[in-house]
């Protein structure tokens, strides 16, 4: 029996294509630092403002919570809005993306096209967007929580889909089954968990989103974060901020939970 053990190349032997990869990823961090204008010491420098900021922030004003709490729920209520309704749009998008479901490149490549579009769009610029077209309030911040949901759901849904099994498909179709009835019974049913999955991934998101969007008067809780910060009322930003974290780490806990149960 052969027990030679085979040479290894001299590129394999000595890493030399991780050495090289892990060395230009290091020259490119090095001349973004330089073009960019990067001064890394202004964050050790400014250590003391960080701290100081912190201490004005030790001191909750919890009276202010009673305040927030309506806010806060118009965050939530923004989230599940914007989430469904982007959803709701995604769905039948993401099957004309998909390759297995669509098979004519000109109509596949016209809605990908259009769902990458979508995506370029920063939820900030919707948010100013629709600012200006119907006011500040919560109505702009779900308009723009549901395009950016449709934007990334959409691409999550059609990757779904196209990883599913191509049988039960096949088998459909050599029956003479129409397009309806092969996505009702042999695609839906096999990407379902995957949509509530993304479903829920996406409502986190949008939970924090919509927090930031109200710093451009797109409504919820975020309206009174941007007033506590421009007033300096660090008191009160402390309790916002727990708040936010609380109600974050609640929802990814029931959406952990309910995850399971499909599973």
């Amino acid at each position: 029996m052969n027990t030679d053990i085979p040479k290894q190349p001299f590129s394999k032997k000595y890493h030399l294509v991780s050495i090289f990869w892990i060395t230009l990823i290091i020259i490119l961090l090095f001349l973004s630092t330089i073009i960019t204008g990067v001064d890394w010491t202004e964050l050790f420098t400014n250590l003391n403002q960080f701290a100081d900021l912190i201490i004005k922030m030790s001191n909750p004003d919890w009276s202010y919570f009673n305040i927030i709490t309506g806010p806060l729920l118009e965050t939530i209520q923004m989230a599940i809005l914007g989430t469904t309704i982007g959803t709701i749009f995604a769905i039948p998008f993401s099957v004309l993306a998909a390759r297995n479901t669509v098979k004519n490149p000109y109509i596949r490549g016209v809605v990908r096209f259009f769902l990458n579009f979508i995506r370029t769009i920063p939820d900030l610029l919707l948010a100013a967007l629709f600012v200006a077209i119907v006011g500040i309030g919560p109505t702009s911040g779900v308009y723009t929580l549901a395009i950016f949901s449709f934007g990334m759901v959409s691409k999550l849904f059609y990757e779904s889909i196209e990883s599913i099994d191509e049988r039960p498909i096949e088998a459909l179709r050599s029956t003479g089954a129409t397009k309806m009835q092969i996505i009702g019974a042999a695609v839906l049913p096999q990407v379902f968990k995957n949509f509530v999955g993304y479903f829920l991934y996406a409502f986190e998101i949008n939970v924090r989103a919509s927090t930031v969007l109200g710093y451009l008067g797109a409504g919820g809780i975020g309206v009174y974060l941007q007033r506590s910060l421009s007033s300096f009322m660090y008191n009160q930003t402390s309790v916002i901020i727990i708040t936010i974290f609380i109600a974050v780490i609640i929802i990814d806990g029931i959406s952990n939970a309910f995850q399971e149960r499909l599973r």
